[in-house]
């Protein structure tokens, strides 16, 4: 008797085996993938470098820090937990000058070419917070925009600001950073916390070492705060770095001072150059 072909062993294509593809032997396709496939989005929407912004997902906009605080006021939190809710409207500054810095940027890109292909879009981590700010400024101006997040067990969820195609979730946070790096011409580095600092730091630590070879202008935004975090005199002092290291980033509270400087630094040498080749 024939066998039933309905009863008859299917076997799984390995591309289609998610149990395969989910193991550590898999572990480099898993890998390509997170370089692969995002290359393949970018070029199909002509998307050829990008402006980055760094920044703590714990900074609330300045609306939401004000009916936060007014809320504890009114319900009569204790004293440690007003102060809390003040410090996060003092730091909302951050918020509001990452929107209105994005926003400002993406117009100007916007009226830099007619071909179809998209200068110096505003890219974040796209996670809540000053991430959220610099989506939320782009698509303000009316700008696409690249969120890059991470898969967290906490604070990281894709902000609603992000242009559709061009939200990504990644697993490695090499690969997430790999894309940070490539396609960027000028970073902004807003106040935040190890994340920021891990960023911040490997970023100049490239550039220092010419792995980075391109211009790449960082702003480090948020004198009060980083004068406080970040001490390089020591590092001069004894030896560490050399003095002109200290000028590998741009040190600014100005939204203005940003703006012209990073408009002036891509103007000159980044305007002319083409975007990475996918």
């Amino acid at each position: 008797m024939s066998p039933d072909p309905q009863s008859r062993y299917q076997a799984i294509k390995a591309y289609k085996n998610e149990r395969f593809l989910a193991s550590a032997d898999a572990r480099p396709l898993r890998i390509l993938a997170e370089y692969i496939e995002p290359a393949s989005r970018f070029e199909e929407l002509g998307i050829r470098d990008t402006i980055v912004f760094f920044g703590s997902a714990r900074i609330p906009a300045e609306e939401d820090a004000k009916a936060a605080r007014e809320a504890g006021r009114a319900a009569g939190a204790a004293a440690e937990e007003i102060e809390r809710l003040e410090m996060a409207l003092h730091m909302s500054r951050y918020y509001e000058a990452t929107r209105e810095l994005s926003a400002r940027l993406t117009r100007w890109s916007k009226e830099l070419s007619e071909s179809s292909d998209r200068r110096f879009v505003i890219c974040s981590g796209g996670g809540p917070g000053i991430m959220e700010a610099a989506n939320r400024g782009a698509s303000e101006a009316k700008g696409e925009n690249v969120g890059l997040n991470i898969s967290l067990p906490f604070e990281q969820n894709d902000n609603p600001y992000i242009t559709r195609r061009l939200g990504f979730e990644f697993h490695y946070f090499f690969m997430r950073k790999f894309w940070f790096a490539y396609l960027a011409k000028a970073m902004v580095v807003m106040p935040g916390g190890f994340g920021t600092l891990d960023e911040f730091m490997e970023t100049v630590t490239l550039v220092q070492t010419l792995k980075i070879k391109k211009r790449l202008p960082i702003v480090l935004f948020g004198t009060e705060y980083w004068s406080q975090v970040l001490n390089f005199e020591p590092l001069v002092r004894y030896g560490m770095i050399s003095p002109e290291d200290v000028d590998l980033f741009f040190r600014t509270d100005s939204v203005d001072d940003a703006y012209e400087h990073l408009v002036k630094e891509l103007t000159e040498h980044a305007l002319g150059e083409p975007g990475p080749s996918l």
